[in-house]
């Protein structure tokens, strides 16, 4: 990794972190700009480190996941091995969000925060999924632990001082 910073003496302004292949694509492509200015414009095209993209893949991700597990409810007539098959073709959805997710997360979540918010990402899909696809009723026992589902999250992301 290499890090650069607008400097000299003056505070800096922004640090980027990339790979030194980058760096290198950087410095060759603009030979005429120093290493810190070329990363400073280029460093806004790097999505994967964005606090939101993981917290949208998940949801996509839960979104398959669900249908997935509980879809074929709505079919119960429709063969078991039909349904397992179904739902591994759903999966393969998931997994293809969801590990990426995980993956470019980690560099802003820990894993234990990334797992948390899977699971209150989960709660809400699922929630909104049996409403709207299944037609359940949401009952009030259902909206309290699913409250306490949301204070774990908090509890997760309390400063770790």
């Amino acid at each position: 990794m290499c890090a650069a910073s607008l400097g000299g003496g003056e505070t800096p302004v922004k640090i980027v972190r990339t790979s030194r292949r980058v760096c290198r694509r950087l410095k060759n492509a603009h030979s005429n700009l120093t290493l810190p200015a070329a990363e400073l414009i280029f460093s806004g095209m790097d999505f994967t480190t964005s606090r939101w993209l993981p917290i949208v893949l998940l949801t996509c991700s839960n979104v398959f996941m669900t249908f997935a597990w509980y879809g074929h409810l709505k079919h119960k007539a429709a063969p078991l091995w039909l349904a397992i098959l179904a739902s591994w073709g759903l999966a393969f959805f998931e997994y293809v969000l969801m590990v990426p997710a995980n993956r470019w997360g980690n560099s802003t979540y820990s894993a234990t925060e990334l797992k948390i918010m899977q699971e209150a990402i989960t709660i809400v899909v699922f929630c909104g999924f049996a409403v709207c696809y299944l037609h359940e009723k949401l009952h009030w026992h259902h909206l309290v632990a699913f409250g306490c589902i949301l204070t774990a999250v908090v509890f997760t992301f309390l400063p770790k001082d």
